[in-house]
C-alpha cells in the first residue's frame, strides 16, 4: 500500500531526526529558536505515537514516547517547564499521553503528574456561561482550540480518579459553545467568543469572532468525538447529545469538501475566494475525526468515504520527497484572535498566517488518521481496497502515488 509505506517512512523520518530538546516537528519553536518546553504541538504528536504502537504494536513507538514525556515529568510529579498560573488550555493537552503511558509503563510519576494538571482546572477561570477561559491572556474567552485541548483530559481524570463528580460540567461546557457559538444557518462554529464584549475582534452584539477557521473547526469535532468515546454509558442522555453535535458538524462540513481532493480550505465557507487555499492540518483532523466517528458507530458507515477521501488526497496532495527527504506542506503555523493588533479574525488575517511544512499540528492529526485507515482494514478482515496499490521502491518510492504539493503563494 503505497500511501502507508511513505507514512512509515515520513514517521520514522521525524522520529530520527527529533529529541525532548528538539523535536523535528514543533515548527513555531524552531523558527523562534528557543528552548522547548511542554506543549500541546508534542503533545499531539507523542498521542499519536502510542495510537499507533497500540494498534501496530512497534516498541520503538512507545520507547520514544515514553523516553519523551519522562524527560519532562520529574520524580515527584511536577513537569519541567510547566506554569499552571499561566492557565493556558493548550498545556492541558500533552497531559492526555499520561493516562496510556501510566497503563503500558507504570511509572507513578505519570500518576503524579495527571494530579498536577488537573490542579490547574480546578482552578481555571471561567467566563459567566461557566466554561474555562482559553488562556489568563485572554481573559473571558472561549476558543474551539481549548475544547479540545482539555475537554477529554478533564473527562478522564473525573472517570478515572474522581468517580464521575464533574463530567457533568464537562458536559456543560459543551453545551455553552453549541449555544452560544454554533451558526444555525450553516451549522459551523465560530473560532472564538468573549463573553466580555470587550475584544476589538469580536462582534459587540454576539461576542462572536467573524470567520470559520478549519483548524479551530477540527478541533472542536475531535474533542466532541474523543470526550464522546470517553463517557460511561450512565451518561447516555449526555452522549446523545454529544453523538447529535457532532454529527451535525461533520453534516455541516461535508458541502465545503473540495471535489478534487477531498480536503477543505483555511476559511472554511469562502472555497473561491483567493487567496484561499487548501488546508492539510484542518483537513487531516476531519479525516481523522471522520473515520472515527464510523467506527464508534456515531456516523453511518457511508461517511467513512468522505473522510478517507480526504485521507487520500492529503497524501497525494501535500506529501513530497525532495533529496530523499519527505516533507509534509500545506500546514498553517497558527492562528489566533487578539495580543496583537493584526490578529482580528478577518480572511485576510488568516491568509496571512505563515505556511509551513512538517508542524505536528499536521502531522499528527494524519498519522491518527492513517490509524484509522488501520482500524477500518482490520475491522474488513482484509486489505482497504480503497487504498494504493502500489509498491514502494527506489524507482518508485511513492508506490503508485503522485505526489505533489499545492500551489499557494505560502508554501515553502
Amino acid at each position: 500500500m503505497g500511501c502507508n509505506q511513505i507514512l512509515d517512512r515520513y514517521i520514522e523520518q521525524l522520529i530520527e531526526t527529533s529529541t525532548p530538546q528538539a523535536p523535528a516537528w514543533n515548527i513555531e519553536k524552531i523558527r523562534a529558536g528557543k528552548e522547548n518546553t511542554w506543549n500541546y504541538i508534542d503533545g499531539c504528536m507523542i498521542k499519536a505515537l502510542i495510537e499507533l504502537y497500540e494498534i501496530t504494536g512497534e516498541q520503538r513507538y512507545l520507547t520514544f514516547a515514553d523516553d519523551y514525556i519522562d524527560f519532562f515529568v520529574q520524580d515527584d510529579g511536577t513537569i519541567k517547564h510547566y506554569n499552571p498560573e499561566e492557565y493556558n488550555l493548550d498545556n492541558v493537552n500533552a497531559g492526555k499521553t499520561l493516562y496510556k503511558l501510566y497503563d503500558l509503563v507504570g511509572k507513578p510519576k505519570y500518576r503524579a503528574a495527571m494530579d498536577t494538571i488537573y490542579r490547574q482546572l480546578e482552578t481555571q477561570p471561567r467566563t459567566k456561561e461557566g466554561v474555562f477561559w482559553h488562556k489568563a491572556v485572554y481573559p473571558n474567552q472561549i476558543w474551539l482550540d481549548g475544547m479540545y485541548m482539555a475537554q477529554p483530559f478533564y473527562m478522564q481524570y473525573e472517570l478515572s480518579f474522581h468517580n464521575r463528580r464533574a463530567c457533568s460540567d464537562s458536559f456543560h461546557m459543551f453545551q455553552v459553545v453549541h449555544d452560544l457559538m454554533r451558526n444555525p444557518l450553516n451549522g459551523l462554529y465560530y473560532h472564538a467568543y468573549d463573553a466580555s464584549r470587550k475584544q476589538f475582534w469580536c462582534d459587540p452584539v454576539t461576542g462572536l469572532s467573524a470567520n470559520f477557521w478549519l483548524r479551530a473547526e477540527g478541533w472542536f469535532a475531535m474533542a466532541l468525538i474523543d470526550t464522546w468515546e470517553l463517557m460511561p454509558p450512565s451518561m447516555s442522555a449526555e452522549k446523545d447529545e454529544i453523538r447529535k453535535m457532532f454529527h451535525d458538524l461533520i453534516d455541516a462540513m461535508l458541502p465545503y469538501q473540495d471535489e478534487k481532493t477531498g480536503m477543505w480550505h483555511q476559511v472554511i465557507n469562502l472555497p473561491n475566494i483567493a487567496p484561499n487555499y487548501l488546508e492539510e492540518s484542518g483537513s487531516a483532523i476531519f479525516a481523522n475525526a471522520i473515520m472515527k466517528g464510523v467506527r464508534l458507530g456515531v456516523l453511518g458507515e457511508r461517511y467513512y468515504q468522505y473522510g478517507r477521501r480526504a485521507f487520500d488526497g492529503i497524501c497525494e496532495t501535500c506529501l513530497s520527497e525532495y533529496d530523499g527527504q519527505l516533507a509534509l506542506d500545506n500546514i498553517c503555523l497558527v492562528a489566533g484572535l487578539g495580543n496583537t493588533a493584526h490578529r482580528e479574525g478577518t480572511f485576510d488575517y488568516y491568509m496571512s498566517e505563515p505556511v509551513v511544512k512538517n508542524d505536528a499540528k499536521g502531522v499528527a492529526p494524519l498519522v491518527l488518521a492513517y490509524i484509522e485507515t488501520m482500524h477500518h482494514d482490520k475491522l474488513a478482515g482484509k486489505r482497504d481496497p480503497l487504498a494504493p496499490s502500489g509498491v514502494c521502491s527506489i524507482e518508485d518510492p511513492f508506490g503508485g502515488y503522485t505526489p505533489g504539493i499545492n500551489a499557494h503563494k505560502g508554501c515553502e
